[in-house]
């Protein structure tokens, strides 16, 4: 490895990624999500700068679509956060991956959530609209054909704004989470994330790899939304 890392590490696989990997680790891999993603991932600020605000015209709920939604912690967090400021959502959670969909299915249900296996290109030809689309820690883990495809699809099912949320590649995100990580165990938690931002782009080559219309938003030391708004 680069110590540097300075390319993308693109042909790694993260080992939740292969399909006969140990289901128990991968079951508290998307358990402990729900820890990294509220510490560390950076939805709270997310949160409060482009959702908690947003109104619909006909004073409906506001739709959510949750693209490669794991487990489904975040969903969870968003209408969490939302109910508690008296705001309606209705959050859409969607994975192609079975085994995500399933844990996310068995989740206790939670008012203006719900969780579907499906691919985002599904939801385009069922002619769905969502107010945001958005996604976490995902990009990185796309072929350059299917990240075109996620945006294309995401222009199409947004009618407001598209949010991907991703890791800097940097050493020092590498260096620190490799010790933050050290509690998680008895998951992929930690070898996958060190992968993840091995894979990771900097902001430079993410927005040479978006389309036009988009934008890269630095949203911490080590997050970046690849960001598509209408208007």
């Amino acid at each position: 490895m680069d110590i540097l890392l300075s390319r993308r590490a693109a042909g790694d696989v993260e080992q939740m990624d292969h399909p006969d990997c140990d289901p128990r680790l991968l079951d508290n891999t998307y358990r402990q999500f729900g820890i990294i993603n509220r510490v560390l991932s950076g939805w709270r600020r997310l949160y409060t700068r482009e959702l908690r605000n947003l109104k619909r015209p006909d004073r409906g709920p506001l739709t959510v679509l949750d693209i490669g939604c794991g487990g489904g912690d975040l969903a969870v967090m968003l209408a969490r956060w939302a109910a508690r400021d008296g705001m309606t959502v209705q959050i859409t959670g969607i994975d192609p991956d079975p085994r995500a969909a399933g844990f996310a299915r068995r989740r206790p249900p939670v008012p203006g959530v719900e969780f579907r296996q499906a691919h985002s290109g599904e939801l385009v030809r069922e002619g769905a609209a969502f107010d945001v689309v958005i996604s976490n820690h995902m990009l990185h883990h796309l072929g350059s054909e299917e990240l075109r495809q996620l945006l294309a699809d995401s222009e199409i099912l947004a009618s407001r704004k598209a949010l991907h949320n991703d890791l800097v590649r940097s050493p020092t995100a590498f260096a620190l989470f490799s010790v933050a990580a050290l509690p998680f165990l008895h998951s992929f938690i930690r070898q996958d994330g060190l992968t993840s931002i091995r894979r990771s782009y900097r902001p430079a080559e993410l927005a040479a790899a978006a389309p036009p219309g988009w934008s890269v938003e630095r949203s911490s030391a080590f997050h970046q939304v690849l960001t598509y708004r209408r208007g």
